[in-house]
């Protein structure tokens, strides 16, 4: 994936195709269903996470414009709007609401209804968050998918010990926005920091400003290192952190490949794109007949340590070799 690389036709049938469909759909074939797509992220994020989704409807024989429609519904990294679009995809009467771009979309999405049926992608634990009370049997009308990459940040932080084991300090970047995971990353990542000795610094962004006010922050501390704790806004915004930490040479951990990938240092988190699959599979499920709450929170059933040496040598760093050889992948 590409951050912020979409091409024009893509986006155009993203925000207009998708958002058009429901009022074609039950215009022509009252008998369709429409799935509610509901993102606390970008459109330019989302493109690809989107067709993964319909892979995961089209192995269930559920065909985008044929037997299925899709309604997109983007906040833009906004999650004062997340409200507003979840009340529109009830307004339209969908068969279902698939939400991605973390707990805030779920949250928003059950707050709008106690009758249509969500299907969740989240990174945090959905009983911490209060989105369900079981994982077995999530019971009413709300299942989906948890990464728990949340729970993660106390891993990362220990990666970038290990990374620069004689540094003190390491900062700490959360999105105060985003209630109540910011409280949970922040909890455990102060239990993890005494646990090793490590003194950490928190700093706030909700906006694309907050990060780089952040990272001038950092450079006027002389940062020793970075971790970007899980958060859509940062995952959206992946092309600006990656370059400010980059052009500040600071070493940063992240919770996701793609910021690797984009040229970031190190990341720990599962793989999104089964995530995603599933979020599909699960709708399809659903739409034939199945009961989301008769249907287990998915768990992901592997981590990925992925590490770019190239950033490394760039940041005049040597990855340690006991770090190297438990990596899933290396990036040269």
């Amino acid at each position: 994936m590409q951050f912020g690389q979409v091409r024009r036709r893509e986006l155009i049938t993203l925000l207009g195709g998708a958002a058009a469909w429901p009022l074609s759909v039950r215009a022509q074939q009252p008998t369709v269903p429409v799935i509610g797509v509901l993102s606390s992220r970008s459109p330019a994020v989302d493109i690809p996470l989107i067709a993964i989704i319909r892979e995961g409807l089209n192995e269930a024989g559920f065909v985008e414009g044929q037997n299925v429609a899709l309604a997109y519904r983007s906040a833009d990294g906004q999650y004062d709007r997340l409200a507003g679009l979840a009340a529109d995809l009830v307004r339209q009467q969908v068969a279902v609401i698939v939400t991605i771009g973390g707990d805030p979309t779920a949250l928003a999405a059950k707050a709008a209804t106690a009758t249509i049926p969500i299907v969740f992608a989240g990174g945090a634990d959905p009983l911490r968050s209060g989105l369900v009370t079981s994982l077995h049997r999530p019971g009413g009308h709300i299942t989906g998918v948890s990464t728990f990459i949340v729970e993660m940040e106390a891993k990362r932080l220990g990666l970038l010990r290990e990374l620069r084991p004689h540094a003190t300090t390491t900062d700490v970047l959360v999105n105060p926005g985003n209630i109540p995971q910011a409280e949970i990353q922040v909890s455990d990542i102060q239990t993890a920091a005494r646990s090793i000795g490590e003194e950490i610094t928190i700093l706030n962004a909700s906006t694309i400003r907050d990060i780089d006010e952040a990272f001038a922050k950092l450079v006027q501390m002389h940062a020793d290192a970075l971790l970007v704790a899980t958060d859509p806004l940062f995952f959206t915004r992946a092309a600006q952190l990656v370059v400010l930490a980059a052009r500040h040479a600071i070493p940063t951990v992240y919770s996701r490949r793609e910021f690797v990938v984009a040229g970031g240092l190190m990341s720990y988190g599962s793989n999104i794109n089964e995530s995603y699959r599933l979020l599909g599979v699960y709708a399809a499920r659903i739409l034939k007949g199945e009961k989301p709450g008769d249907l287990p929170i998915q768990l992901p059933t592997k981590y990925e340590l992925v590490i770019n040496l190239s950033t490394a040598k760039a940041l005049g760093l040597e990855i340690p070799p006991t770090l190297l050889a438990r990596a899933d992948e290396v990036i040269e």
